[in-house]
């Protein structure tokens, strides 16, 4: 499974590729397959999105889940200030990272 990401460009955040457009929830990330690049350097042409790249990640019942763990740590938000993270569906997302 493959993944399109890249961060907002007013304010930064970690963004999805949801199919139609950009979420800052990985849950509503669908895999891009083949067509990730035509999808990454058309939103980059059309400035929705800054430094996109493609992510390889793992299906889960509760929505896919980066397979790397620079990404996953991404999709959970910033490290330093729990209550600044983001709470995905996943109940056992605090297992992401160890």
């Amino acid at each position: 499974m493959k993944l399109l990401t890249g961060n907002e460009l007013g304010s930064g955040a970690v963004t999805w590729w949801t199919g139609s457009g950009w979420s800052i929830h990985v849950e509503d990330a669908v895999d891009v397959g083949e067509g990730g690049e035509s999808i990454l350097h058309a939103e980059e042409g059309a400035r929705r999105v800054n430094a996109p790249y493609i992510i390889d990640a793992i299906p889960t019942p509760e929505g896919p889940r980066p397979a790397h763990i620079k990404d996953r740590v991404r999709a959970l938000g910033p490290t330093v200030r729990p209550d600044l993270t983001l709470k995905p569906a996943d109940p056992a997302a605090g297992d992401w990272i160890i």
